[in-house]
């Protein structure tokens, strides 16, 4: 079994602490949850990095607990995140701060 190298972008950690900062907010242990939750699933990519669907031109995987996807590219046996965005927001604005990261996609979601 292939195993992959995980890594995050700046924007990607900032996403996770944005959310944290919100859940934590409404109520207290929540926004830790919320990043213990986020990093488990990103941990994940080590092993099933590139079986989501391609949305914007990343893979993207749906965290398990929060309204919240993963979207990252894959490249050999490496894995960047990109961005961990919160799904209720307009699409057209999810695609707008993905286009603004640093890494640009192909159309598959591999770099």
């Amino acid at each position: 079994m292939s195993r992959f190298d995980v890594a995050m972008l700046e924007e990607a950690v900032e996403d996770v602490l944005i959310g944290k900062q919100f859940y934590e907010e409404s109520e207290e242990g929540v926004g830790v949850y919320f990043a213990a939750s986020a990093l488990a699933d990103i941990t994940s990519l080590s092993i099933y990095a590139g079986i989501h669907s391609s949305h914007f031109g990343y893979f993207r995987l749906l965290m398990k607990r929060f309204p919240f996807a993963v979207y990252y590219q894959k490249e050999h046996n490496q894995v960047e995140v990109i961005g961990v965005l919160d799904m209720r927001r307009n699409p057209k604005t999810l695609r707008a701060i993905l286009a603004n990261r640093k890494s640009q996609p192909n159309e598959d979601g591999n770099g």
